[in-house]
């Protein structure tokens, strides 16, 4: 599948594809791989403004759109599996200041807290967003922060087993989810899953999420203290970088946004409904690092994805269930976001989704 690959990847991407969030943990992992088995790396950054230096500086930050761009590219000469590979092998010290913030909180349910209001310390291309569950449970659905499709499976891989380990290293290794749900097809090394997750599986989902039960919020972490707790969430939001977490005005439009992506509501529509001036909603959505357009692309995005997976909508019909009376216009919006027609796309992840079911 073409995604917005090399140069044109880093060009075509959006405003928040720029800032520079992401820790270049998640690429030295990659470089390490790819030495330790001989596969070549020389050319992953090329043209992105990226070095192997800038990667094995840990203080350094790294721009969303280019580490993706590094991403793809690597991906090609490493293992299917290797998202789960450096994914389950973390721990909680490996998540730095995060990781000790979350040790010190009093039980599990706060320590989760803690993680999803300072991921961006640690940089992700994806976070948590707590999603609707059954009586009982709790789900966190994984949400890429820019619409990469190629990456997705690697992202989701390395993000829920990465996040599992560190759950794991808090409340012990008993802790299992309920079930958790992939939005892409059951891929070759299904054993791989079962190994690192140890629970029930489900592909060709909706979203890709986490359910786990309740309960678990209530765990006593052996560890707290109270005393260091304030301290170093007082470390946390002073490294957290500008912009980087969805605030309220943000979350809330998206919530809005997303119930109604058909009638393609405007920023003026979507104020009214929050009871706000546009223009007030176009201040607070700038605090927050983002804008109403970069907020209904990226969802807009991720749904025609969704449905450009599956065989019975038309184009058409995905464009018009994100707001394309005309799918002329979807065409052109689409190959400008992604670089690649709603056509050309269906067609390369059918072909991917035949050949991993074989």
């Amino acid at each position: 599948m073409r995604q917005p690959s090399d140069q044109d990847g880093i060009d075509k991407g959006d405003a928040k594809g720029d800032v520079a969030l992401m820790s270049p943990n998640l690429l030295w992992g990659l470089l390490e791989t790819a030495d330790r088995i001989g596969a070549p790396s020389d050319d992953w950054f090329a043209g992105t403004g990226l070095s192997r230096a800038q990667v094995s500086d840990p203080g350094v930050r790294l721009p969303d759109r280019p580490t993706a761009v590094v991403i793809e590219r690597a991906l090609k000469v490493l293992p299917p599996s290797i998202g789960l590979d450096i994914g389950r092998t973390q721990h909680v010290g490996n998540f730095g200041l995060l990781g000790l913030a979350m040790t010190t909180a009093a039980t599990f349910g706060e320590a989760l807290q803690i993680g999803l209001r300072f991921t961006p310390v640690v940089g992700s291309l994806m976070r948590f967003v707590e999603s609707a569950s059954e009586s009982g449970t709790l789900a966190l659905a994984g949400q890429m922060t820019i619409a990469f499709p190629s990456i997705h499976r690697f992202v989701a891989e390395e993000f829920f087993s990465s996040c599992l380990a560190l759950a794991r290293g808090l409340v012990g290794d008993k802790l299992r989810p309920q079930r958790l749900e992939f939005s892409y097809p059951e891929p070759e090394y299904r054993a791989t899953y079962d190994e690192v997750f140890g629970c029930p599986l489900a592909f060709d989902q909706p979203q890709d999420r986490l359910v786990l039960d309740a309960d678990w919020l209530a765990a006593p972490l052996p560890t707290h203290n109270p005393i260091a707790s304030k301290q170093v969430l007082a470390l946390c939001e002073a490294q957290m970088p500008s912009g980087a977490v969805p605030g309220e005005a943000t979350a809330a439009v998206e919530r809005l946004l997303r119930a109604q992506l058909p009638q393609d509501p405007k920023l003026t529509d979507i104020a009214a409904q929050m009871h706000v001036s546009e223009r007030t909603l176009r201040r607070q959505l700038t605090g927050e690092g983002t804008s109403f357009h970069e907020i209904h692309d990226r969802l807009r995005i991720d749904r025609a994805y969704a449905l450009l997976r599956e065989r019975g909508p038309s184009i058409a019909s995905v464009g018009a269930a994100i707001g394309y009376k005309d799918p002329r216009d979807f065409r052109r919006a689409f190959k400008r976001l992604t670089g690649e027609t709603p056509r050309a796309l269906r067609e390369r992840l059918w072909t991917e989704m035949a050949r991993e079911r074989r």
